[in-house]
């Protein structure tokens, strides 16, 4: 793609609700070869193929020794379709700092974005939940939490449906 495409391309995206914004990244390893790739493998597989990722680029620092370790940073331009696809990213990637860019004012929400977003972050926070429960507590007591949580899932669809009832 030319300069003029992307340009194109990113001002078509933001018009639409789109947002590009600039990420920057951290990561440390005993081994410094072991950085590049890393960082290269988040940018170009991870990052680029995830949902609403409409392009990234982006410049990887050189590996700087430290105490114990190895420490680079990439800082990352990307173009999402909404703010929910950089909310996701955010929440799935961590990245150390984000700078919206574009668009440079206000964004607007339609109540059925803020709705996808806000049951993203919801099912993030469940698999999280998941996660970190798994590892912490005994089978039995995980195993109840789960049902506990089936439970207010059933919940939430019935007072949902109810209130959607004419």
């Amino acid at each position: 793609m030319t300069k003029s495409q992307v340009d194109e391309l990113t001002e078509e995206t933001i018009g639409r609700g789109g947002i590009l914004a600039k990420l920057y990244f951290d990561m440390e390893s005993e081994k410094s070869e072991d950085l590049q790739p890393l960082m290269t493998d988040l940018i170009n597989n991870r990052l680029l193929k995830s949902p609403g990722v409409v392009y990234c680029f982006g410049s990887i620092n050189e590996p700087l020794k430290l105490e114990k370790t190895y420490s680079t940073s990439a800082e990352v331009t990307a173009l999402f379709k909404d703010i929910g696809s950089l909310m996701n990213v955010s929440f799935n990637f961590v990245p150390a700092g984000i700078e919206v860019l574009k668009p440079d004012r206000e964004i607007r929400l339609k109540t059925n974005e803020l709705q996808a977003i806000l049951l993203d972050l919801a099912n993030i926070s469940i698999n999280y939940s998941q996660y970190i429960l798994s590892r912490v507590l005994s089978k039995e007591d995980y195993a109840k939490v789960m049902e506990d949580m089936k439970s207010r899932e059933e919940l939430g669809k019935k007072i949902i449906g109810e209130e959607k009832k004419p």
